[in-house]
């Protein structure tokens, strides 16, 4: 049962941050071509069917089959959790005459003080435009597939995670070159076209990562349309859309003992302002996995194996061992906003699919998962906001998570190996600079 008491610690946390955060002010720190921006954010959650200590070894893979083992009569229960990031981003912009400017990012992610995704940056990178021919951008970088699914898409419906950080996409890439166009007019709508391109490790000379991402947004009136394609060869298989594109582990030298492996996705999101008060979003996302075979990379007592992924444990595939399967599955989002002056109510929903595999081992594919939230934001002014939410989140089947998912609790804290329903509340605070 989810108590008041029991909530009160982390009330107070939200309580402490959105007064701390209120009394900062809300603007850009700017001197000369430098500028800092940023937001920082604090949320409590007190959620029903979590199981902290279920999974005999808690820091394995999804796709392991060891982590599959489940602690026999551990408790699941209600529980509090929270979460604090920062995030800022130092920019520098030279104008160099006849329509060229230079400009540079820097920004990294804290999560709860420590780095989000460490080795990697979220920009790190300097860009060369003209208002005429578009922009090159050169470096670390967020990819579209990611940042937007978290926002705005994600985010102002309460499923950033369970939409933009689930599926076969990256969200990270850390070699990459940019190109995006001018401003087109097409249709009596504006139309950007974007593609980026990353080599990831080149380590790796027999399986070379390769990163593809096709970028596309067309607007028109009240009309926001944003479609994305990412195909990519030899990054770390996964099922986890804000995870970076490198290669296929972090060591080169296990290149000669791998196999191949890649994944794609095709989606398209589109957001349409109704009238001056209710806005309404949507996605659809199809998925590709072609599949990684396990295997032992270093042997010995602690053994250490490659990043595989939808594998047929104990079983033969044309003389391959443990061999891994393709994969596709379709995932879906809703959602819909209705403003009051400062107040903003909202309502999303993310639904996660099967998938279709001829791996005759069950790893996910059956099963679905559907998040539904709700939510109450109030605009404070001066950069803060502070909401309230909930949600609950329904399994299709007791089991491994479904494939789009890269862990068996992810998003949610409700493990689906033991729990088909779970439900939360939770209160938090956003401010921006």
């Amino acid at each position: 049962m989810i108590t008041s008491a029991s909530f009160r610690p982390a009330l107070g946390l939200g309580l402490l941050a959105s007064s701390l955060l209120a009394a900062l002010p809300a603007s850009a720190v700017d001197f000369g071509p430098f500028s800092l921006t940023g937001f920082g954010k604090v949320e409590a959650q007190r959620g029903s069917n979590h199981c902290d200590n279920c999974q005999r070894f808690p820091e394995e893979n999804k796709q392991r089959l060891w982590a599959d083992e489940l602690v026999p009569g551990t408790e699941y229960k209600t529980a509090t959790t929270h979460v604090t990031l920062f995030q800022p981003w130092l920019g520098a912009k030279f104008d160099l005459g006849e329509g060229f400017k230079l400009s540079g990012l820097l920004s990294q992610r804290l999560r709860d003080g420590s780095v989000d995704i460490p080795g990697f940056w979220y920009d790190r990178n300097i860009a060369l435009s003209h208002e005429d021919w578009g922009s090159v951008r050169v470096g670390a970088m967020t990819t579209r597939a990611w940042s937007l699914a978290d926002y705005p898409y994600g985010s102002n419906i309460g499923v950033a995670d369970a939409w933009a950080s689930s599926g076969a996409g990256y969200g990270l890439v850390g070699h990459a070159v940019r190109y995006t166009s001018r401003v087109l007019d097409v249709a009596n709508g504006d139309l950007v076209l974007e593609a980026t391109y990353d080599r990831g490790d080149t380590g790796f000379k027999i399986n070379k990562p390769r990163f593809w991402e096709l970028y596309a947004q067309y607007h028109q009136g009240d009309l926001v349309v944003d479609a994305i394609w990412q195909d990519s060869r030899n990054g770390n298989p996964q099922a986890w859309g804000h995870g970076p594109f490198n290669a296929l582990t972090a060591n080169a030298a296990d290149d000669k003992l791998l196999g191949g492996s890649g994944q794609s996705i095709a989606m398209v999101m589109a957001r349409y302002q109704w009238d001056s008060k209710i806005e309404l979003s949507g996605g659809i996302r199809r998925n590709r996995w072609s599949g990684a075979y396990a295997v032992i990379t270093q042997p010995g007592a602690s053994a250490q194996w490659n990043n595989m992924f939808n594998v047929d444990w104990n079983g033969q595939l044309k003389g391959v061992a443990n061999p891994g399967y393709a994969a596709t599955s379709v995932d879906v989002s809703l959602g819909a906003r209705y403003r009051m002056g400062a107040w903003t109510a909202s309502t999303g929903l993310a639904w996660l699919g099967k998938a279709s595999t001829d791996n005759p081992s069950e790893r996910g594919q059956s099963n679905t998962a559907l998040v539904n939230t709700v939510g109450l934001n109030y605009d404070h002014g001066n950069g803060l906001q502070v909401y309230g939410l909930a949600g609950m989140v329904h399994y299709g089947r007791l089991g491994l998570s479904p494939m789009s998912m890269p862990g068996n609790a992810a998003f949610t804290n409700v493990d689906s190996r033991v729990a088909k329903n779970g439900n939360w509340f939770g209160l938090g605070a956003v401010y921006t600079f």
